[in-house]
């Protein structure tokens, strides 16, 4: 048990946040059941005090959800508090997250609160929330520009005051990885009673290093990662879900770590997001954009068509894809080009297929990419008297 890492999904809460990402109540209803379906352990589902429908939509959602933990986040106030509990008061695994600021330019410029009174803060938050919800999380915002020295008062303080889960948020994505990981390292060897808390860690990529410094957090004793699917969220993003889990799930040997999710529901639950948001990831995303399994350069093509494993180094059965796919364009060469023939029910010589080749790259160059009805006229006005054989279904 101890080498399973749980995975706090937030797409509904921070991911939702990011400009354009903003779902309706059905919307991130339909993404929370999938996000059950995935096995997520933990599904955010929420603010609750931001608005009456986000109360109302994490109030539905837990009434839904029966298998994962189903969070709301607040602030350290009793009303914050008092309306994450009602919102997530119906659910089978309720969790109230809540979160104050540890850094020093964050309490001088945003709270305006000595760390004294964040410190006080912090612990009576946790004291109240137990009362409605036995599992209680506590974030140190910006704890990777806070002095370790106070994240390690005010999480030994929480931890006594009842929270089950401590978070170490890389708010501003400023950390680097040997950084965040000496930080995770640090806190479970400085926090005296961290054995009796969850260590979570909660990664941006403003840097573009949201993904390594999760596993490199997970490498120094972190046991839950908050992340998005598609690395959705504020400014450039979270850690990256299904990079996240992939990345375990491929390097098991070298992380001896591993999670719960359903890897196959990767590629349905990151369809269902770009449907129900309009935002598609960009092509060469890894895991789930369209290139991650599509090849179109001769030699990766004649590798992968003789064995996969020579340019892909997971399935693409593993992440919920029917296959890879070969792209024809002017990177192809003969190899690939035949095997398309062939499933297209063509079986050309020699010197048939040099001909056809040639005119392939010729077209190639002007049209990027030949699909498969431009490839069939192109064989059909060079080989006119080529007869197609066998089945032409085709798959890719």
């Amino acid at each position: 048990m101890e080498n399973q890492i749980k995975i706090f999904d937030t797409t509904l809460r921070d991911g939702e946040q990011s400009p354009g990402f903003s779902m309706n109540q059905d919307e991130k209803l339909r993404l929370a059941l999938q996000l059950e379906r995935l096995k997520a352990d933990v599904i955010e589902a929420g603010f609750p005090i931001a608005s009456e429908g986000d109360f109302k939509t994490v109030r539905k959602i837990s009434q839904q959800i029966k298998e994962s933990t189903v969070a709301a986040l607040c602030r350290t106030t009793t009303r914050d508090i008092d309306r994450a509990a009602e919102a997530v008061e119906p659910a089978a695994r309720p969790r109230i997250h809540t979160f104050i600021a540890t850094s020093d330019i964050h309490m001088e410029y945003k709270l305006k609160k000595n760390r004294e009174q964040v410190l006080q803060s912090a612990v009576s938050a946790v004291e109240y929330a137990g009362k409605f919800c036995d599992e209680v999380e506590f974030s140190a915002e910006d704890a990777s520009r806070s002095d370790p020295e106070f994240l390690y008062e005010v999480f030994t303080a929480v931890i006594n005051a009842g929270a089950r889960v401590i978070n170490v948020p890389d708010t501003v994505g400023y950390a680097l990885p040997w950084e965040f990981g000496e930080l995770i390292r640090s806190i479970r060897e400085n926090v005296p009673n961290i054995e009796q808390a969850t260590l979570s860690v909660h990664c941006h990529n403003d840097l573009g290093v949201a993904v390594a410094n999760s596993l490199m957090a997970v490498r120094n004793g972190a046991q839950q990662i908050e992340c998005t699917i598609n690395g959705i969220g504020e400014r450039a993003g979270n850690a990256s879900l299904e990079e996240i889990v992939m990345a375990m799930a491929t390097r098991k040997n070298n992380m001896g770590k591993y999670t719960n999710i359903a890897t196959d529901q990767l590629m349905p639950t990151s369809k269902l997001l770009t449907e129900i948001t309009g935002n598609k990831v960009q092509l060469n995303k890894a895991i789930v954009g369209e290139n991650a399994f599509a090849h179109e350069a001769g030699i990766h093509q004649h590798g992968v068509l003789n064995n996969p494993m020579t340019y892909e180094i997971m399935t693409p059965e593993s992440v919920g894809l029917t296959g890879n796919k070969i792209v024809l364009g002017k990177h192809s060469g003969r190899f690939a080009l035949n095997k398309k023939l062939q499933k297209l029910g063509y079986s050309l010589g020699k010197d048939e297929l040099n001909q056809v080749y040639l005119k392939f790259t010729n077209l190639a160059d002007e049209k990027k990419i030949v699909d498969e009805q431009e490839l069939l006229a192109l064989v059909s006005e060079t080989l006119p008297q080529q007869k197609v054989s066998g089945d032409t279904t085709m798959t890719s």
